[in-house]
């Protein structure tokens, strides 16, 4: 059977539109039926084909052809240009047989195609019957033509509802109606909805379909009866029996066919819900008439009856009231288009005029020029001749001059394109650089943060050596030098950016200001803790680099001028970043410590000329200052000159203090920050003579140990159960806390926490030692009490401050934890110990010199 789906072109108005339809050849009236789906009853339309032509120009698409009636022409597509030869070829064929059997021939049975390797080739009936071969044969495509082609899903170009013809209704309800009713009654008897068992089981049916061909109807459609028999006969012709198709298809072919007739049916269900509700409309406007007539034929009087007349009577008054008023709207419209269309005359009339006018005074210019020629040609004006080229020539520069701008113009134009794209790809490439940089360091941060964990395991290794075997304890003491080990790669160096170098290299030897990240100590215990804590400050600087760092620094690029405030003063204890720390600390010092212009070199001068008493103790302490830091570590070191002419400068400015050990780190950590030597010079002077009380850097150094005796009292009333500890094992914390007051922890803690809290002392003061002295404390107190061993104790208290790693958590406990803190107690507290500890240098003093008196009476 020749049939298929084909897409069909409807033209309505302007409007063109592809619709899928099915195409049947019906082979007794030689006409191709189509359907909107293979499964309606009756047909859409029909194509005679006894004296139609077929053209497939190429430049129309791919697939697309034309059949030519008499009376209109039919545009049609196949899936492919296979099936659409297929199609043309058996359309051909099947249409000569048709006239061969009716012993007639086709009066205008024409096949012309042109492609683009072929200009035209006809094939006329003469060719047919010189030679029945006229084409080969194109192989069936099984996939869109034939009876398996009903079972597949129809190739939809629009939706559903667009696919609905609007031109034959009824046709569309009739159809809708027996596939709604036959789909029911197929699928629930045998489930297959294009089985026709049950009209293989009546041979009588073999008359009505004589009678069926005998009373097709003039246009197309069919009794349903009868096209039932006439499908169900073309249906069997083409399909094989239930039992070879099983056999001949497995159950997964099955499946697919069943899942695609399934999309189909749901696909119609879709457009008959469209159609239905198109049919409900019409259906409630024939109901409101139904009402209407209904009411007047049951009216009970005549009274009843009249008032509907006249409701009736009355709608047509008014409907002839607004008919009335379009026509005399019409009558006005008309009566100004004949005036518009007298203003269009003397608009014409017009412009006859001015062309006129017009021509008048081309001739006026044409008898000009000419009298203009004449004199141009005339040998006596040669020199306005002249003039009138340069001016012509001036007039080519100016334009091509012009040109040239508008070249210019369209150049800028690009170039501003390139450097927008060049500048949105900078952007692009800066983000995702940006991106990389933070994920680098978080994975170096979890890097680093492993590494300490695998060193502290290999120092609980190192400490339970003795009794591991000889092989293991060997091969731990290999594991701790190589950790101990650093590897510097210059590569991934040089590939990081300045930025972020410092924060993202492990590997980097010194931090910004110089001091060694991993101090190089004798004690290969100690050189162990000390990698495990500088791994476990990288972890954290890295952590909190995107966090904490990036907003504290967008707050302190925002700070203009300083001012002393509240914000400020939070700003200052959470740390001041690298680039603002110089600008900082020379606003704080000159604020309580105004320079003297000319002062330090005069205390130069005199240093220079007169040797102090001082000067043999300050070149003693000059190699043991800050011996961590690259700066210093040298004698040949650049700095070490200028924290001489520091030292002996401030001796000769306070002759009472002169020297005392201590002040060579002071001014060596003012000298890192600040750079300036004379600068580093007013700092240390601001240190001693402001920040710190009276006599703290004296010969007796009494008030650096009035605040010793101040700090235990606040160690008990804060950390009761560490002070019960330490007077457990008779512990003098000064020991170990006194050198802290003295430096404000240089050389104790590491140098990023150090300089935080020269940060905070600078601007608020000596209160921020006693507050970060008892957070130090907090901070390692849960260790310090499992110890149970006063050697043990003063061991761990050696180096216990170098095991600080997180500076932030420091903080908190030194400006929050430790609250209220305030001012006035430490001033009672200093006052009434530094009466008790002069009493007893009063009485020391006696004690001494009555036995001095006494040595003194005995003799030698």
């Amino acid at each position: 059977k020749l049939c298929g789906y084909l897409n069909k072109l409807g033209i309505k108005g302007p409007i063109k539109t592809w619709k899928s339809r099915w195409f049947f050849y019906d082979e007794n009236k030689c006409r191709l039926l189509y359907y909107r789906t293979a499964q309606d009853m009756n047909p859409l339309g029909s194509i005679d084909l006894s004296n139609a032509s077929f053209d497939c120009k190429m430049e129309n698409g791919e697939g697309i052809f034309e059949i030519r009636t008499p009376s209109r022409i039919f545009t049609l597509k196949a899936i492919s240009k296979q099936a659409m030869m297929y199609w043309l070829q058996q359309l051909q064929m099947r249409r000569w047989e048709f006239c061969n059997t009716q012993s007639r021939f086709p009066s205008t049975g024409i096949l012309s195609c042109s492609f683009a390797f072929v200009s035209c080739f006809v094939f006329t009936f003469v060719d047919v019957v010189d030679n029945e071969d006229f084409l080969p044969l194109v192989k069936t495509p099984t996939e869109a033509v034939g009876l398996k082609a009903a079972s597949l899903p129809a190739p939809q170009t629009s939706t559903a509802l667009q696919n609905i013809s609007l031109k034959h209704p009824w046709t569309e309800i009739q159809n809708t109606v027996y596939n709604i009713c036959g789909s029911k009654q197929l699928w629930g008897s045998s489930g297959n909805v294009f089985s026709f068992d049950e009209f293989q089981e009546h041979p009588e049916n073999v008359n009505e379909e004589q009678e069926a061909e005998e009373g097709t109807l003039e246009d197309g459609r069919m009794g349903p009866r009868l096209n039932w028999i006439r499908k169900a006969r073309w249906m069997n012709s083409g399909f094989p029996g239930s039992e070879e198709f099983s056999r001949e298809k497995n159950s997964v072919d099955k499946m697919s066919v069943l899942q695609q007739q399934i999309l189909t049916l749901q696909e119609e269900v879709k457009s008959q819900k469209e159609l239905v509700k198109l049919l409900h409309k019409a259906l409630e406007a024939a109901q409101q008439e139904k009402r209407v007539s209904s009411m007047y034929l049951t009216a009970a009087e005549d009274k009843d009856r009249l008032e509907l007349v006249r409701h009736k009577v009355r709608q047509i008054a008014d409907l002839s009231s607004r008919l009335e008023a379009l026509e005399q709207e019409k009558k006005e419209l008309e009566q100004i288009l004949t005036l518009r269309d007298s203003h269009i005359q003397e608009l014409k009339e017009h412009v006859q005029l001015l062309m006129e006018k017009n021509h008048a005074k081309q001739e006026v210019i044409m008898t000009l020029t000419e009298q203009m020629a004449r004199e141009l040609s005339d040998p006596l004006q040669e020199a306005n001749t002249i003039a009138v080229e340069t001016l012509y020539k001036q007039q080519e520069e100016i334009e091509h001059l012009k040109d040239d701008i508008d070249a210019y113009k369209t150049q800028n134009q690009f170039l501003n394109s390139e450097i927008h794209q060049v500048t949105r790809l900078w952007t692009s490439v800066a983000e995702n650089e940006k991106a990389l940089l933070m994920k680098c360091a978080c994975l170096q941060a979890r890097n680093c943060q492993m590494e300490s964990k695998y060193l502290a395991v290999l120092r609980k290794l190192q400490e339970a050596v003795p009794d591991l075997p000889n092989s293991h304890a060997e091969l731990v003491k290999n594991l701790i030098q190589e950790a101990l080990q650093w590897d510097v790669k210059e590569e991934a160096e040089e590939a990081l950016s300045s930025e972020l170098k410092t924060a993202l290299c492990p590997s980097s030897e010194y931090d910004e200001y110089g001091f060694m990240t991993v101090p190089d100590y004798e004690i290969e215990d100690w050189k162990l803790l000390a990698k495990i804590q500088a791994l476990e400050i990288k972890s954290n600087k890295l952590r909190s680099q995107e966090i904490v760092e990036k907003p504290l620094r967008d707050r302190w690029n925002s700070i203009g001028e300083l001012s002393p405030c509240a914000e400020l003063k939070s700003l200052i204890r959470s740390g001041i970043p690298v680039e603002h720390r110089q600008r900082v600390w020379r606003w704080m010092v000159s604020r309580h410590c105004s320079p003297v212009p000319g002062h330090y070199q005069r205390l130069l001068e005199q240093s220079g000329s007169t040797e102090h008493p001082a000067c043999r103790q300050i070149e003693l302490d000059l190699p043991r200052t800050l011996t961590n830091n690259k700066h210093f570590s040298s004698p040949t070191s650049q700095l070490i000159p200028k924290l001489r002419r520091v030292l002996l400068a401030f001796s000769w400015h306070n002759p009472a203090i002169g020297y005392c050990q201590g002040l060579n780190r002071l001014a060596a950590v003012a000298l890192l920050v600040l750079e300036d030597e004379e600068s580093a010079f007013w700092c240390l002077v601001y240190i001693v003579e402001n920040l710190m009380p009276a006599d703290y850097y004296s010969d007796t150094l009494i008030t650096s140990q009035v605040d010793q005796r101040v700090f235990k009292d606040f160690l008990s009333e804060k950390l009761p159960r560490l002070m019960a500890h330490f007077e457990h094992y008779r512990i003098d914390v000064s020991l170990i806390t006194f050198n802290w007051f003295l430096v404000a922890f240089v050389d104790s803690l590491v140098s990023d926490i150090l300089l935080r809290v020269w940060d905070a002392f600078l601007y608020e003061g000596t209160k921020v030692i006693f507050r970060y002295a008892l957070a130090i404390f907090k901070y390692n107190e849960e260790e310090i009490l499992r110890i149970h061993d006063s050697v043990e104790i003063y061991q761990y208290l050696r180096f216990f401050t170098r095991m600080i790693t997180d500076g932030r958590k420091l903080m908190n406990i030194a400006f929050n934890d430790l609250n209220p803190f305030p001012m006035k107690q430490l001033r009672n507290r200093r006052s009434m110990h530094r009466e008790e500890l002069e009493a007893e240098l009063c009485e020391l003093e006696q004690i001494k010199a009555a036995y001095v008196k006494e040595r003194a009476e005995q003799g030698p």
